[in-house]
């Protein structure tokens, strides 16, 4: 915990539909992300980072209020259903006596819903939801988003973020058509700067810059683009479980699941991926410049996360929700300026085993700031961790994600293997990560494992006993109960 007297500054950098091996420091062969390596590097990198539901909705509502997605209620994805929290952390941040402020993506109902942030410049890209023609006025995203209005004076009335001809939930993509200036992932840096600049300097600040990219459209600047357009890609991982007639089946289907079944759609889609990755990393320097340029960077705590991650065509699968590593593993850096004391008056840097998720970023930045952790909150600080002096000591994470009969879906992952089992059709699967991290063989049926598999179905069992879709009964897992996608009553304090 700080002490009062030092009131650390705070940036948050969030990004949407990241995937958590898309950094070089993280060994992944082709994206190149030189800044955020560098943050790692002077910092640490927690390798086993988990998003618990992993779509945008219900993993913000994790992040912001520090509860498991049966904590918030939000088992799936829904748009349309008031946030109403007892804590959020930039509540409990502005009550402490920071200035608090979020530049781009919020993705909260009803749309500009504070959460705590008194200087909020908005922009969640392209929701289908706030773009019915019959929404009250001020819903719809030609008002409540900053950004369109920015692009619209900039370009005319008729202006949108679609104006590259890319769908918001896609494969297909194509280089951004107006001036790179222009780009949502510079406008956030811009806004985020502006912030920096005039800030009341009386109090420390909470800052949460969060980008949409890398979430489609796959649309970075032509220069991005052509780093990898190319370049020899990794192909997608394959394993002996893969549906492959469903790719074939649904393959040409520009947003399907089953991901796309042209081989060379599918290589501009990953080179168009990482174009936007790399885009933004360089828009994060231009940030972290601003930064020591205000000599404030060495005062301020730095986080870099993704709200999930992307299947990006392995095993034949596309976007997000399931419960395999392209999707619900994410990036997770925790940088600690240097002027900075913690307990323990430590300072760890490099790797983390520790399994960690979004609702752990809650606890862990009120502790580095001195404020008190409120009740009901369910993760975990991670400043042991940062400092040294103790490691997080966390036997499993439990995932889920209420969808549709073929993808609602229930997991344990631990930093070594995952068990699944999906709630519509009772298919199990179990992978040995240490020794198949992309999880190529199905191990359910292997004798060997057995007793391992048991042991992570008796956790799941134990985490969904009493809950009200009736998942368990009897003491084992219940196939065919309808999924919720929000909770009635969630688990814990809930207002």
């Amino acid at each position: 915990m700080a002490h009062k007297e030092q009131r650390p500054n705070v940036l948050l950098i969030m990004c949407d539909q990241m995937r958590g091996d898309c950094l070089g420091i993280d060994g992944h062969p082709d994206v190149k992300t030189p800044y955020l390596d560098t943050l790692a590097a002077h910092g640490m990198l927690f390798e086993n980072a988990y998003s618990a539901c992993p779509s945008c909705i219900p993993a913000r509502a994790t992040l912001l209020t520090g509860k498991t997605p049966a904590g918030t209620g939000r088992v799936g994805y829904r748009d349309g259903v008031d946030w109403e929290y007892d804590h959020m952390m930039a509540e409990e941040m502005r009550d402490g006596g920071y200035q608090t402020a979020v530049v781009g993506k919020m993705h909260v109902h009803p749309p500009r819903l504070g959460c705590g942030f008194e200087h909020m410049r908005l922009h969640d890209g392209y929701i289908g939801h706030y773009r019915k023609a019959n929404l009250p006025y001020w819903m719809h995203q030609n008002v409540s988003d900053d950004y369109m209005r920015f692009l619209k004076n900039e370009l005319g009335e008729f202006a949108d973020v679609n104006g590259t001809g890319v769908e918001n939930n896609s494969w297909i993509t194509h280089p951004w058509v107006y001036e790179g200036r222009l780009h949502p992932t510079n406008w956030v840096v811009d806004e985020s700067i502006r912030f920096l600049e005039t800030r009341d300097r009386t109090r420390p600040f909470f800052l949460m810059t969060s980008f949409v990219r890398p979430h489609p459209p796959f649309d970075a600047p032509q220069a991005y683009f052509d780093l990898y357009r190319d370049a020899d890609l990794r192909e997608p991982a394959v394993g002996d479980w893969d549906d492959v007639e469903a790719t074939e089946r649904d393959g040409m289907i520009y947003d399907s699941i089953h991901g796309c079944r042209d081989a060379e759609l599918r290589r501009q889609a990953l080179a168009g991926y990482y174009a936007c990755i790399t885009h933004m990393d360089h828009q994060i320097g231009r940030l972290l410049t601003a930064l020591e340029n205000d000599e404030t960077y060495n005062d301020t705590v730095i986080v870099f996360c993704s709200d999930h991650g992307d299947m990006l065509f392995d095993h034949g699968l596309f976007r997000k929700v399931l419960p395999y590593e392209g999707s619900a593993r994410i990036p997770f850096i925790v940088h600690v300026g240097k002027n900075i004391e913690m307990a323990g008056g430590g300072r760890a840097t490099g790797k983390s085993e520790s399994l960690v998720e979004l609702m752990d970023l809650m606890p862990t930045l009120l502790d580095l700031c001195g404020l008190e952790i409120p009740e009901g909150v369910e993760g975990s600080s991670l400043v042991g961790e940062l400092s040294g002096a103790s490691a997080l000591d966390r036997a499993y994470v439990h995932g889920e994600h209420a969808r549709d009969a073929e993808q609602s879906n229930q997991w344990i992952v631990t930093p070594h293997d995952k068990y699944l089992w999906f709630t519509q059709t009772g298919v199990e699967q179990y992978f040995d990560l240490d020794a198949d991290p992309r999880e190529t063989r199905n191990l359910i049926d292997d004798p060997a494992c057995a007793e391992r598999i048991a042991e992570l179905c008796a956790a799941l069992v134990s985490e969904l006993e009493g809950r009200e879709e009736g998942y368990v009964e009897d003491g084992k897992l219940v196939v065919g109960r309808k999924p919720v996608f929000v909770l009635e009553h969630p688990r814990g304090a809930h207002r």
